[in-house]
C-alpha cells in the first residue's frame, strides 16, 4: 500500500504542479476550479479502484502464475534427477544381469568341461574294465581249450598206446596185465 500511496502521491503533486490547467484557469496561479477538484477526486477514486479490483488480482495472478512456474520447474527438475536415478540404476541392473549372465555362462562352461573329463574318465574306466574283463575270458578260454587240448592228447595218447599195446601184446600178456590192473583196484 505504500507503493500505491507514493503513487497516488506522485500523480496529484505532477497533476497539481503541472501548468496548463493552472494557466487556463481565470483566476491565476492558484486558482482551483470545482471541475478540478472533481476530476482529482475521480482520478484518485480510479486509482483506488483500479488498485483494488486490477492491480492486485493482476498481482496475486502474477504471484501465482509465478509460484505455479516455480513448482512445475521444481517438478521437472525433481523428475528429472528421478529419471536420471531412473536410468543410472537401470544401468547398473543391467550391469548386473550382464555379469551374472557372464558368470552363469564361465559356470555352465566349467561345468560343461567338468562333465566332459567325468565321462571321459568313466569311458576310460569302462574301457579299462571291459578289456580286463575280454582279457580274462580270453585267458579262462585259453585255459579250458588247453584243458581240453590236454584231455584230448591224453585220451589220443592212451587209444594209441592201447593200440600199440594190443598189436604188441599177446594174448596171456594181455590177460595178466588186466589181473593186475584188477588186483590193484582191489587194493586201493
Amino acid at each position: 500500500m505504500t507503493r500505491i500511496g507514493s503513487l497516488l502521491g506522485w500523480a496529484v503533486l505532477a497533476f497539481w504542479l503541472s501548468p496548463g490547467p493552472a494557466l487556463a484557469a481565470e483566476g491565476g496561479w492558484l486558482n482551483l476550479d470545482r471541475s478540478l477538484i472533481i476530476q482529482a477526486v475521480n482520478f484518485l477514486v480510479l486509482l483506488l479502484l483500479l488498485y483494488r479490483f486490477l492491480y492486485r488480482p493482476l498481482l496475486r495472478a502474477l504471484e501465482s502464475r509465478s509460484a505455479a512456474i516455480k513448482g512445475q520447474l521444481e517438478e521437472a527438475q525433481a523428475a528429472r534427477a528421478e529419471a536420471q536415478q531412473r536410468l543410472a540404476d537401470s544401468e547398473a541392473r543391467f550391469r548386473e544381469a550382464r555379469a551374472e549372465a557372464q558368470a552363469a555362462r564361465e559356470a555352465a562352461q566349467r561345468e560343461a568341461q567338468e562333465l566332459r573329463e567325468r565321462l571321459a574318465a568313466q569311458a576310460r574306466e569302462e574301457a579299462s574294465r571291459l578289456v580286463a574283463a575280454a582279457r580274462a575270458e580270453i585267458e579262462q578260454d585259453v585255459r579250458r581249450a588247453k584243458a581240453e587240448l590236454r584231455e584230448e592228447v591224453g585220451d589220443l595218447a592212451v587209444e594209441i598206446a592201447e593200440r600199440l599195446i594190443r598189436q604188441s601184446l599177446r594174448e596171456d600178456d594181455h590177460r595178466r596185465l588186466v589181473e593186475e590192473a584188477l588186483a590193484r583196484l582191489e587194493r586201493s
